[in-house]
C-alpha cells in the first residue's frame, strides 16, 4: 500500500522567491529585466516563481546581502507562503549563504548555482557533464568554509579547534583532487576535439551564436533538414552539434553553440572553452538575435561581450534577425518622442532602420514561418563563397 502511495504522488514544483538589488550601477528597470530573465531560469529549471522582492542599496550586505528589514519582509512572506527556495540574482558568498538559511529557513539559491543547475539537468554526452561538473567543484571550493554546518558548535580559540576544521581540510583536498582530474579530462577531450576540427578538411566554417534561447537550433534545423533539439526553454543546446550543409552548390561547415546569457558565470565560460572552440575557429559567426524580445539591444552587446572575452571579437559577423513572426510595430502611448521608439517601427521600416544600417550584413526572418529564408540563404552564400575565394583561390571552380 505505502509503495502504491509514493508512486501515484506527482512531484510539485518547487516554489520561489526572487530577490534582487537597486545599486549605483543600477536602474529599477533594468533589475526588473534581470528578474523577468531569473524568473524564466527557474522555469526552466522545473520552479515556480512567485514573488520578487527589491531593495535599493549602495551596494550588497556583505552579511546578509539585502538590509535587515527587507530579509525580515522576505522570511515573513516565505514563512506565509510555504515557500521552497529563496532566489538571488546576483553571486553569494558561502557566508552569506549560511545567514541566510538560518533567517529564512529555507533553501537557498543564487543566479550561478541556478545556472549550473539547469546546465547539470540538460548536460547529455560525456563532454558535457564533465564541463558543467568542473564548474560546479570550482563555484564550491572558495565558499565551502561558509557553507560549512559541521562547525556551527564550534567557537574557536585555544583549546577548541575541533575535527570539523580538519573535515573541512579533506573536503577542500578531495575537490581540488576533483578539479585537478576533471581539468586532465577535459585537456584530453579537447585534444580529441581538436583532432576532429582539423579532419574536417578544407570546407569553411560558420558558427551560429546568440543569447540562449533566439532560434539557433531552429535555424541549424532549417539550413541543415536534420532534427536537431530546439526548445522554448533557456540552455536547450549545451553541445555544440556539427552539420554539413551545402547552399546551392557550395559546402561548408556549420555548428550551433551554447547560448550566451548576461552574468554567464565565469566558471562556465571556462569550463566550456572547448566547445567554445567552435566559434573561435570558426570563419564567418551568423549572429541570431529575437528581434520580438523588448530587450533584444541588451542581448546584442551581451553577445558581443562575451565573443571578445572569448577572443572572436574580430571575426566576419552575420547579424541574423529572427522570429519576425512574433515582432509586432505598434505605437507606444507611454513614449515621449514615439517616433524613436522601436515599438513604432513597422518590419519594413527595421529593415532600413538604424539596426540594419549599423549591423552590416544583416537580415530579418523568421525560422518558424521561413519568411526571407530564401534570402538568407543568398546572404550566407555570398559571404562564404568570399571566405572560401580568399583562402581557396585555387579552388574557384566550385562556384
Amino acid at each position: 500500500m505505502i509503495e502504491k502511495q509514493n508512486t501515484s504522488i506527482e512531484q510539485e514544483p518547487e516554489t520561489a522567491v526572487l530577490v534582487g538589488l537597486i545599486t549605483n550601477n543600477t536602474e529599477k528597470e533594468k533589475v526588473n529585466e534581470y528578474l523577468d530573465e531569473l524568473a524564466f531560469l527557474i522555469e526552466t529549471a522545473g520552479g515556480l516563481p512567485l514573488y520578487r522582492f527589491i531593495q535599493a542599496l549602495d551596494h550588497p550586505n556583505s552579511k546578509t546581502y539585502v538590509g535587515t528589514g527587507k530579509l525580515d519582509e522576505i522570511g515573513q512572506y516565505v514563512k506565509a507562503a510555504d515557500i521552497d527556495i529563496v532566489v538571488f540574482d546576483d553571486e553569494l558568498s558561502g557566508s552569506q549563504i549560511r545567514n541566510l538559511e538560518k533567517a529564512l529557513e529555507c533553501k537557498i539559491l543564487d543566479r550561478t548555482t541556478l545556472i549550473l543547475d539547469i546546465f547539470a539537468k540538460r548536460a547529455q554526452t560525456a563532454h558535457a557533464k564533465v564541463q558543467v561538473e568542473l564548474a560546479q567543484y570550482q563555484y564550491l571550493l572558495p565558499r565551502l568554509t561558509g557553507m560549512w554546518t559541521h562547525l556551527e558548535r564550534q567557537r574557536g580559540g585555544i583549546g577548541l579547534r575541533g575535527p570539523g576544521e580538519t573535515e573541512i581540510e579533506t573536503d577542500r583536498r578531495i575537490i581540488r583532487d576533483k578539479i585537478s582530474l576533471l581539468k586532465k579530462k577535459l585537456i584530453q577531450i579537447d585534444k580529441q576535439k581538436a583532432t576532429q576540427r582539423k579532419n574536417r578538411g578544407q570546407l569553411i566554417r560558420v558558427a551560429l551564436v546568440g543569447y540562449t534561447n533566439v532560434g539557433k537550433s531552429t535555424i541549424m534545423t532549417l539550413l541543415s533538414k536534420s532534427e536537431v533539439f530546439a526548445e522554448n526553454k533557456l540552455f536547450a543546446t549545451l553541445d555544440t552539434t556539427v552539420r554539413k550543409v551545402v547552399v546551392d552548390n557550395l559546402p561548408f561547415l556549420l555548428s550551433d553553440t551554447v547560448g550566451f546569457i548576461r552574468k554567464l558565470p565565469h566558471h562556465l565560460v571556462e569550463s566550456f572553452k572547448s566547445t567554445l572552440d567552435e566559434v573561435r575557429e570558426s570563419d564567418i559567426l551568423v549572429h541570431v538575435v529575437d528581434i520580438s524580445h523588448s530587450e533584444f539591444e541588451d542581448q546584442i552587446k551581451t553577445v558581443s561581450q562575451t565573443l571578445t572575452e572569448i577572443g572572436a571579437g574580430d571575426k566576419k559577423v552575420i547579424m541574423v534577425f529572427n522570429k519576425v513572426d512574433a515582432y509586432s510595430g505598434h505605437e507606444s502611448e507611454e513614449s515621449e518622442m514615439p517616433f524613436l521608439s522601436k515599438e513604432n517601427l513597422s518590419l519594413n521600416e527595421l529593415k532600413s532602420s538604424w539596426m540594419a544600417k549599423n549591423n552590416r550584413p544583416c537580415i530579418f526572418i523568421s525560422a518558424i514561418t521561413k519568411e526571407n529564408y530564401h534570402e538568407f540563404r543568398k546572404l550566407l552564400y555570398d559571404n562564404i563563397k568570399e571566405a572560401h575565394a580568399i583562402r581557396y583561390p585555387y579552388n574557384n571552380f566550385l562556384y
